[in-house]
């Protein structure tokens, strides 16, 4: 799995992802019915947030394993879990999700194995599900979250933010990956060996005037503007265009009714 994160792992990155993390991490904790889950896997674990929020909320005796495959992502996620005192609560593993450094004895042995923005990022996301159903017990449960990029709508129309919105997920292809992969969840986890049961969204817009809409408008500025080298770099979205853009969402978001719809697609499935 040769493909680099398009947003970098820089500071700011980092933060940015942080604050995404407690945006999100309550609201699919929300979705899950993890009562008897003990054994959980969290494949692209990135800074380790969910993956230690997982192991909070299944409590003393669980065993929660979270694998990264960035190095830079890793040590943050180490350093993250060490200064909230939680350095034991989850075990954190370098390593591809594709080849998960999990032991013999530890595959077909999880409860619940877990992915959240990782296979739109990687060129065979099906490789990456055989592995994860490979990890779950017989009747186990895998857990997919990923977006459909198609789905983000601004009310009232940005035209400027809204194309180089277009442009920056359709650049996903240059990279060998599919940014619409949210809606084919369902197909990757027949593919792999487990029976899809159960397809939800997590909803992750704002309207102005609610509590989280700065920080829903400040995540969309903030994966935009983290791509925008490589945008400009490749020639799909001169800087110019991108700081148009930029600008045109702070002028959009003073808008007594400006409203981000978005939703992360989330479908679940049983191994055979």
């Amino acid at each position: 799995m040769t493909t680099t994160y398009i947003h970098g792992t820089s500071p700011t990155e980092q933060q940015r992802l942080s604050r995404m993390q407690a945006l999100l991490n309550a609201a699919e904790l929300a979705q899950l019915e993890l009562g008897g889950v003990r054994r959980l896997v969290d494949f692209g674990s990135g800074l380790g947030q969910m993956t230690r929020a997982f192991a909070r909320t299944l409590g003393a005796g669980a065993r929660v394993i979270g694998i990264e495959r960035d190095e830079r992502q890793l040590a943050t996620a180490r350093v993250l879990a060490e200064e909230a005192g939680e350095a034991a609560l989850a075990e954190l593993r370098g390593g591809d999700a594709e080849a998960p450094p999990l032991a013999a004895e530890e595959q077909a042995s999880f409860d619940l194995a877990h992915a959240r923005f990782l296979l739109e990022h990687v060129p065979d996301p099906l490789a990456v599900v055989r592995a994860m159903v490979a990890a779950v017990r017989p009747g186990g449960r895998v857990v997919l979250v990923d977006d459909d990029h198609e789905l983000l709508r601004l009310w009232p129309a940005c035209p400027p933010l809204e194309e180089v919105w277009r442009l920056y997920w359709e650049s996903y292809r240059d990279r060998g990956t599919d940014p619409l992969v949210g809606r084919r969840l369902a197909e990757l986890l027949l593919a792999a060996g487990a029976e899809p049961c159960r397809a939800t969204t997590i909803f992750f817009g704002a309207t102005r005037g609610s509590e989280r809409f700065d920080l829903v408008v400040e995540n969309l500025r903030g994966v935009l503007d983290g791509a925008a080298a490589e945008l400009a770099s490749s020639g799909r979205v001169p800087r110019e265009q991108m700081n148009d853009a930029l600008r045109a969402l702070e002028t959009w978001r003073q808008g007594a009714h400006a409203t981000i719809w978005y939703s992360i697609p989330l479908v679940e499935g049983r191994r055979r």
